[in-house]
């Protein structure tokens, strides 16, 4: 079993417990997502500042068995896969 942890600016925590779901997980509460296999923590964090900007940030800890670790990492970067100019 592997422990990812990966901090996700500009994403709600809402909108990536949603990519979760989509992926096969059920929420179990506001801040887990859990299937076999995997498991993932969701924790809001102070905004990013920036100057006087601010931007939301998550911390996902993700918890994968070897088995689904890939197959899992490549699905998630997908759905939070930003294009920028």
């Amino acid at each position: 079993m592997a422990l990812i942890i990966r901090d996700v600016r500009g994403i709600p925590l809402w909108l990536l417990r949603e990519y979760l779901e989509e992926l096969g997980g059920v929420a179990a509460g506001d801040e887990v997502v859990a299937a076999p296999g995997w498991r993932v923590q969701l924790r809001r964090l102070e905004p990013f500042r920036l100057g006087s900007l601010a931007v939301g940030q998550v911390r996902l800890e993700m918890e994968l068995d070897d088995q689904v670790a890939d197959d899992f990492l490549e699905r998630f970067a997908k759905k939070t896969l930003r294009a920028g100019a």
